[in-house]
């Protein structure tokens, strides 16, 4: 899970081969529709946050090109392990980041989309490859009425790996970050097109 050096793109590939049959490992936590089902369980936290991308439908169109090309995690210190995947529930998707001068490769396993004229995103769960435990929903929508685009993101998790646990602090930091990092990233994916 966690190492010095960056993964090699062979030891990427041998990571989400040996995950190809992991299930979530986290609970039903999120839907598209409603966000939280329910309350948190023991020591589950959650985080939302959103902002206007943009707006009207081309603003719309140009976010859901970005997220199929998972722009909102190409952010320097974050990535995609492979951007070609595609979103589509089942799919695994491997989360490579560069935090504190270690290197983590987490795998997720995209459990529901949406994909309608006015809204498109995902909700992912962690699988035992993980270093946290939660989902994680991201969204695009506009709104008819404004025209304005938004972007969420709703995370609830809590951490499963040693490391996660006593670094707790810096791990809700970088969770922080990663959102603040993902919504100027939408923000200026959507301005640039």
């Amino acid at each position: 899970m966690f190492r010095l050096t960056r993964p090699s793109r062979h030891e990427e590939q041998a990571l989400l081969a040996a995950a190809r049959d992991a299930a979530p490992s986290s609970p039903h936590l999120l839907s598209l529709e409603d966000g939280l089902l329910g309350g948190l369980p023991a020591g589950f936290v959650r985080d939302v946050s959103r902002s206007e991308i943009g707006r009207g439908l081309q603003a719309l169109a140009a976010a859901r090109e970005a997220m199929q090309r998972w722009e909102q995690f190409d952010l320097g210190w974050v990535q995609v392990v492979d951007p070609n995947t595609e979103i589509a529930p089942g799919e695994l998707v491997g989360v490579e980041a560069h935090t504190f001068g270690l290197w983590s490769i987490s795998v997720n396993r995209i459990v529901e989309v949406v994909d309608g004229p006015t809204r498109f995103g995902f909700v992912y769960a962690t699988t035992a490859f993980h270093v946290e435990e939660g989902q994680e929903r991201f969204v695009i929508e506009v709104d008819p009425e404004s025209e304005s685009v938004s972007y969420l993101i709703e995370a609830v998790s809590r951490p499963r790996h040693f490391l996660a646990r006593i670094g707790y602090p810096l791990s809700r930091a970088t969770q922080h970050q990663f959102a603040r990092d993902s919504h100027a990233q939408m923000r200026r994916r959507v301005m640039s097109h």
